[in-house]
């Protein structure tokens, strides 16, 4: 994938306090992105206060919307990620785009004959763990995925 195959991200940064890394290639560099960003941006004691399980959860999420991007998206073509609220209401706000339009869906656990199925429990665990899940079209094709995970 080149630069000039990304598309353009839904979410505008703003501010000194962004933490914008590089296009993640993989989940595990996704992860990697959002323990970065909650330990580097500056909070109310120098880093965005969180408790392990909070960051293990924005972890996950990151990693589940990633590897739908990867699966499912045509690969992933911008992934945004910064701490937001750091006083009132913490959080960690990803944006993963990818090439379909394809909205996510949630898939029963068991086909028609009750034979259990592979996967499709990654974006329930998504929006379980978001307080705001956006989905949105991009104007060069794809789409943008937006959630914001609670740090406290």
């Amino acid at each position: 994938m080149r630069d000039r195959d990304t598309t353009q991200p839904v979410v505008e940064q703003r501010g000194k306090d962004t933490c914008r890394r590089d296009r993640p290639h993989r989940p595990a560099d996704a992860r990697r992105a959002v323990e970065r960003a909650v330990t580097e941006c500056p909070g109310p004691h120098g880093a965005a206060a969180c408790d392990a399980g909070a960051l293990s959860d924005a972890v996950l999420v990151a990693s589940e919307l990633t590897t739908n991007a990867i699966l499912h998206g045509g690969g992933i073509t911008d992934f945004r990620v910064d701490v937001v609220g750091p006083r009132v209401r913490p959080g960690v706000r990803l944006s993963v785009s990818d090439r379909s339009h394809d909205l996510p869906v949630a898939v029963p656990a068991t086909d028609d004959r009750g034979r259990r199925r592979l996967g499709g429990r990654g974006w329930p665990i998504v929006c379980r763990l978001s307080r705001e899940v956006r989905v949105a079209d991009l104007p060069s094709g794809g789409k943008c995925i937006t959630v914001v995970v609670p740090l406290s």
